[in-house]
């Protein structure tokens, strides 16, 4: 699929066979599966962020739950993406990433563009959102805020309008860009 999309592919059996060879491979996006042999792919991804490696990740998944997803995010993955997905969510993802290779500057912007967004929502959904970002379930967050695990999803339904987004990896984005989570 990548390859009719115009894109030039590079496989490896492996995520340890791709850190063999991440010195030697071309500048690119680098597509991990959660589940992978050998080392699964929130592994490499640790790797090539130890390594300074800063080609931008996407991760794929069939097996997603929200501290996975938090965990990708927090390493810098561009998104998290859960199968079976569509060939416009991979590419846009894609797409994402190689603008950010090409402009590393925009980090800053979108620190500002988060903050902005952030300071629409209300205490209690950013509450909320903040608890998300550190990987906690509706119910945890209830239990912490001293609220329904029903009113956290109106909440979180409230709070992914205001920002426009229409995923969790976008909603985390935003909040780590904003600083929340630490």
């Amino acid at each position: 699929m990548l390859r009719t999309s115009g894109y030039a592919v590079e496989a490896w059996p492996s995520g340890i066979a791709f850190l063999k060879e991440v010195g030697h491979a071309q500048e690119g996006c680098v597509l991990l599966d959660v589940r992978m042999p050998e080392m699964d792919g929130l592994e490499v991804q640790q790797a090539l962020k130890e390594r300074g490696v800063a080609m931008p990740v996407v991760i794929l998944t069939g097996h997603a739950d929200v501290s996975i997803a938090v965990r990708a995010m927090k390493a810098g993955a561009i998104d998290f993406i859960e199968k079976p997905f569509e060939k416009a969510t991979l590419l846009t993802a894609l797409d994402i990433a190689f603008h950010r290779l090409s402009d590393a500057e925009t980090q800053n912007g979108r620190a500002a563009e988060a903050g902005l967004l952030l300071a629409g929502l209300t205490p209690r959904e950013r509450d909320v959102l903040d608890g998300l970002a550190r990987g906690l379930p509706n119910k945890t967050i209830a239990y912490d805020l001293g609220i329904s695990p029903r009113t956290v999803e109106v909440h979180r339904a409230n709070l992914m309008t205001k920002l426009s987004v229409r995923s969790l990896s976008d909603a985390l984005r935003v909040a780590f860009a904003g600083g929340l989570g630490n």
